[in-house]
């Protein structure tokens, strides 16, 4: 069984399964498939909203679409689930990325 197949059959059985839902977006994005991963990383956020590093990796693939403004906006999002969560590398490091954006 493959890495999608099996992710899918846990979320079959779990649909709010972060760690899950985040495997399977990055799989996609690891197979050259960025919109389906961005869609695992919104339904991923949806179920958990403290889930940090879906929106860090979220940004980042928006960034390379080329979607900047989409990117900021999910940096924004994350900067305030860091916050929440107290975790402060990703917080220092979707900061760092927001402001590089800023200056493009």
């Amino acid at each position: 069984m493959d890495k999608v197949a099996a992710l899918n059959e846990i979320l079959q059985l779990d649909p709010a399964n972060a760690f899950a839902r985040y495997g399977l977006a990055m799989e996609h994005i690891a197979q050259g498939h960025p919109d389906a991963a961005l869609a695992e990383f919104a339904t991923c956020i949806e179920h958990n909203p403290d889930y940090v590093p879906a929106y860090q990796m979220s940004a980042q693939t928006l960034v390379t679409l080329g979607r900047t403004d989409d990117a900021v906006a999910q940096l924004h999002a994350g900067i305030a689930a860091a916050n929440r969560t107290n975790n402060q590398h990703a917080l220092a490091e979707m900061d760092a990325l927001r402001d590089e954006l800023a200056t493009r």
